[in-house]
């Protein structure tokens, strides 16, 4: 009898293949899948043409006059992927695609799972994990104080954190993409993160960074938003000359036109004149005197939003001298009857 996974199930499960075409892999695709395409996206685009101006007996036939020739191939891909156990198998609908190979690769002797409702019914699965109303803690702290080193610090001891810069490849500000990894797409961000979002499925207090909606390009999704954007706030403290210290480390090995690119980025904020300043200390390998011009915008921003959120702070710890781990020991310590 054939398997139908439900719909949480196939969040986890490997290996997958996706055959689809490569654009739509591209745009987003479930987490771990392999792209063994049944059509190339200019094929796809010819069948779909035929499908509107012709009908659905006329696409088909265009279809199998494609596949044809690639069944054999599509058999020796899958026999390399799979080493024990069942594939799993998803097209957009878990419509004619995956049914077509499905049969193809059952009939060379693979084990096939195919999901009912494809990916698009992965996807709804994904939003719903994003929206799912649960218990956060955010860590908030002014620029440079090291927020995401720490919390990936607690994270190795077991304590339960969704790092979104990590998982965004951003450090989000206009210098957040320096000495990153190109950005995943928002649909691909939002389902790799859903794995982890499994993951910690029943754990009280997840720890997340205190982020805009945005980071980088990938913007947080409405439903996930609106639960963090309550939840109850733990601010750190720093010195500033650790915070430049810091900044400086991240930063002190990027080309300096990125740097000067970013300064231009937040000039109207900071303030034209203060934005060439900048740029010329990078210039001249004063990163220091740099960091601390941008710490002067960063600073009143953050202000500015932390005290809209004032009666949400729980409270203040102040982890001036601290390693990353140190100080991520101390805050799990004072938070741990929260």
């Amino acid at each position: 009898m054939q398997v139908r996974l439900t719909a949480h199930s196939y969040l986890v499960r490997m290996p997958i293949i996706d055959v689809r075409s490569p654009i739509e892999f591209a745009k987003g695709h479930a987490t771990g899948a392999i792209s063994m395409p049944i059509f190339t996206d200019e094929e796809r685009a010819t069948i779909g043409t035929i499908y509107k101006k012709k009908g659905q007996k006329k696409a088909i036939r265009l279809g199998l006059e494609f596949v044809g020739p690639k069944m054999s191939d599509l058999v020796y891909q899958a026999d390399k992927i799979a080493k024990k156990g069942p594939l799993e198998l998803y097209c957009w609908r878990g419509g004619m695609r995956s049914q077509s190979v499905e049969w193809l690769l059952k009939t060379a002797g693979h084990e096939i799972n195919r999901w009912e409702g494809g990916y698009k019914s992965y996807r709804q699965t994904v939003l719903e994990t994003w929206g799912m109303n649960r218990s956060y803690l955010v860590l908030s702290g002014l620029t440079g104080s090291a927020k995401t080193e720490i919390l990936r610090e607690m994270d190795i001891v077991g304590a339960p954190v969704i790092d979104l810069e990590g998982q965004a490849n951003h450090k989000g500000s206009a210098f957040g993409h320096i000495g990153e990894q190109s950005q995943p797409t928002v649909e691909q961000f939002e389902n790799d993160t859903s794995i982890k979002f499994n993951e910690l499925e029943g754990a009280k207090n997840i720890w997340l960074e205190d982020e805009s909606r945005s980071i980088g390009r990938i913007w947080l999704q409405n439903s996930f938003f609106d639960v963090k954007k309550l939840a109850p706030i733990i601010v750190i403290e720093r010195t500033r000359e650790e915070r430049i210290e810091h900044l400086v480390s991240l930063y002190g090995k990027a080309d300096a036109s990125q740097l000067e690119t970013s300064f231009s980025q937040i000039a109207k904020r900071l303030g034209h004149q203060n934005a060439k300043q900048a740029s010329n200390w990078v210039s001249s390998g004063n990163l220091d005197l740099a960091a601390d011009l941008a710490l002067s915008y960063y600073d009143r921003t953050y202000k500015e939003s932390l005290l809209k959120k004032k009666n949400q702070v729980l409270m203040t710890i102040n982890v001036s001298g601290c390693s990353h781990s140190e100080a991520g020991l101390k805050i799990l310590e004072q938070t741990k009857h929260l």
